[in-house]
């Protein structure tokens, strides 16, 4: 929304304290980097569990982690990748992709997070935009043929040499390291990656240590935007670890806690407030699977007698409808983090009582803010945890603003901005994107609507933008009018939001066909299958003659959102 149609949500009230926050803490900031947080884990808690994957049969101590990390760093070392490089990695949650993550941070090199529901059309993007010179690659998950999908976008990889690959695509792109097999034509296995750096490259490693900068850039994650293609958030070893370590401590976890991880690895709730909370706090990681299964989340947060638990509200959904939920013990669960989506307020209340999470927290924030701005405390009251993000995160700044940037008074809406150690670097070669949402001060401009209280609580309430959040993941509009464009029949579409009652928000596309063509929803979806992620792919299809329009020209969403909502009876879960 922009113009007059932010106007009815950006309020004015009488004189009050500013909407301004900033957090104080008595704990300073790290002034590390990942590799030297890894080697001060194996220093403080050498024998304590430090991954745990049972489908994996892995169960290693932070001295065993820290090892193979460095083996792996030397082995990126002698393929020829040097210290700046961008290395992808494009899988489910594996001991392989963490690997990956401390090797590349302890090599110099930035760390490319691949959605691994992306297909061809996406994935190609993704490794051309950052140029990638590496991509560790499963083979293959359920429906997803990894492997497969690769050598369709690089014909080149099945005749080249193993890390020599030279494809007309993808110039950049040298090397293709395939975890598990069977091994493919081209590709480097992970595991003799490991073994391939000698002496030299080991010396150049623990060179790097000293060398290395923590506000050297560290990782690209993708996310997108109402320009339609994807932006590759550039952040720092700073922004995440600290990040990571900050939610660690708002959880008061230690080196006695063990944290089960169903979420996604390759997104910032996964990376940095599991993997980076863990490494500085000395917790165990915990993995319950490669992709999120309720039953497996389950089973592994009794038997590894887990204390922390993390998902999106459908995860926790999902775990307590479980026709054998109540055969576990969960008695071991102490606290967690649901963030990624609006808490239904009896779905926060089941956590607290039926998998004994009395201390479960609620996390708020986004990629660019490495993520976490505001985190609700353990003992905050669980009225203010079922509706409120909670208050501000420590070293971290945040005001509201109106439409001309000016800070409201507490209590009255407006858009949320935040400045501190967190802010990205930048979208990747991409200056005129980052001054959208950077200013000249620092304030990171999320597109968020908030209300912060006289107690510093903070609610979200909506969003300036039209994105759309289905089961916690973010989807944007635009990225998928655009594909959708490519359709030969489609004259005109919009995708928007409608109410879910299990995922929040589910998508739905209006679709205005050329003239003299005829199109079936089931056609569409066809269109998208194996191009863009399932997730993007619209569940509600709509063929319509025009769109609702302001005076001045605008598509106005919320219109059809409305109409679709009363037409097929759709509610969200009520949340606080």
């Amino acid at each position: 929304m922009h113009g007059e149609e932010t106007k009815d949500v950006i309020d004015k009230a009488p004189d009050k304290a500013p909407s301004y926050v900033c957090g104080v803490s008595d704990a300073p900031l790290l002034g590390i980097t990942i590799g030297q947080a890894l080697d001060l884990a194996a220093q403080r808690w050498p024998d304590r569990e430090a991954l745990v994957s049972p489908s994996h049969d892995v169960r290693w101590s932070w001295r065993e982690f820290a090892q193979r990390v460095d083996a792996l760093a030397a082995g990126f070392l002698a393929l020829g990748l040097e210290r700046g490089a961008r290395i992808g990695v494009w899988s489910m949650n594996r001991p392989e992709w963490t690997l990956t993550q401390f090797a590349a941070a302890k090599a110099g090199m930035i760390l490319v997070t691949i959605n691994p529901a992306y297909r061809l059309s996406e994935l190609e993007f993704a490794l051309a935009k950052v140029g990638c010179a590496a991509l560790v690659t499963a083979t293959a998950f359920k429906t997803s043929a990894y492997m497969e999908m690769l050598n369709t976008l690089i014909p080149e990889l099945a005749k080249s040499q193993p890390g020599a690959l030279q494809s007309a695509r993808l110039p950049q792109l040298r090397a293709v390291i395939q975890i598990g097999g069977p091994k493919c034509p081209g590709t480097l296995a992970f595991d003799e990656v490991a073994t391939m750096g000698g002496d030299r490259h080991r010396q150049a490693i623990a060179q790097l240590a000293a060398e290395l900068q923590f506000d050297d850039a560290v990782n690209i994650q993708f996310t997108s935007g109402t320009t339609g293609s994807p932006k590759g958030v550039t952040l720092t070893h700073h922004n995440i670890l600290n990040n990571g370590y900050f939610v660690g401590r708002a959880m008061k976890l230690t080196e006695q806690d063990r944290i089960c991880i169903p979420v996604p690895l390759y997104h910032c709730f996964g990376m940095v407030m599991g993997n980076l909370a863990s490494v500085t706090c000395g917790a165990a990681m915990v993995y319950p699977g490669e992709g999120f299964d309720p039953l497996a989340t389950l089973q592994t947060a009794s038997s590894e007698k887990c204390t922390a638990l993390y998902g999106v509200p459908t995860m926790f959904i999902a775990e307590l409808d479980h026709p054998d939920f109540a055969s576990f013990d969960l008695s071991s669960l102490r606290t967690g983090i649901m963030a990624g989506a609006p808490c239904p307020v009896e779905v926060m209340r089941r956590v607290n009582d039926q998998m004994n999470m009395r201390e479960v927290t609620i996390a708020y924030g986004m990629t660019e803010t490495s993520p976490v701005s505001f985190q609700s405390a353990v003992d905050d009251p669980e009225e203010r945890r079922v509706s409120t993000v909670g208050r501000i995160h420590p070293h971290v700044e945040v005001k509201v603003v109106d439409l001309e940037g000016r800070i409201v008074p507490r209590g009255v809406r407006g858009e949320l901005c935040t400045r501190g150690y967190s802010i990205m670097l930048g979208y990747w070669d991409e200056a005129e994107k980052t001054a959208d949402v950077l200013d000249a001060a620092g304030w990171m401009h999320t597109g968020d609507l908030a209300v912060i209280d006289d107690e510093g609580f903070c609610n979200i309430v909506g969003r300036i933008k039209d994105m759309v959040i289905r089961g916690g993941e973010n989807l944007y509009p635009r990225e998928i009018e655009e594909f959708l464009y490519r359709h030969p029949k489609i004259q005109d579409v919009q995708i928007f939001g409608v109410a879910d009652s299990r995922y929040g928000e589910e998508l739905c596309a209006w679709v205005r066909v050329r003239p003299g063509e005829t199109l079936t929803a089931d056609d569409i979806r066809g269109f998208c299958q194996g191009q863009i992620a399932h997730n993007k792919i619209p569940r509600y299809v709509e063929f319509v003659d025009e769109f609702p329009m302001t005076v001045t020209g605008k598509i106005q969403k919320f219109v059809m959102r409305e109409k679709v909502e009363a037409k097929l009876g759709l509610k969200a879960a009520k949340t606080a």
